[in-house]
C-alpha cells in the first residue's frame, strides 16, 4: 500500500492563519476518512473549509493518478 502525498494552497481567505491552523493540525497526518469526520464534528469556523480543501487534494490525487 503505497500513500501519496498532496500538497494544498489555500488563498485569499479572510480568516486569521493561527485559527485556520488549530484545525489543521487537528487532522494533520490522519487518515483522510477519519480527518473528514472529525472536521464534520469540530464546532471551529475554518473546519468547512479545512474539509473543502482535503476533499479537493483528494479529488485532485486521484486525478493525477489516474493521468499516469
Amino acid at each position: 500500500m503505497s500513500e501519496a502525498a498532496s500538497k494544498v494552497v489555500l488563498r485569499n481567505l479572510r480568516m486569521t492563519p493561527r485559527k485556520v491552523r488549530l484545525v489543521v493540525n487537528l487532522v494533520k497526518g490522519k487518515p483522510v476518512q477519519y480527518a473528514l469526520d472529525l472536521l464534520k464534528m469540530t464546532n471551529k469556523r475554518a473546519a468547512p473549509v479545512v474539509y473543502k480543501m482535503i476533499q479537493s487534494a483528494v479529488a485532485n490525487a486521484s486525478n493525477k493518478a489516474t493521468v499516469d
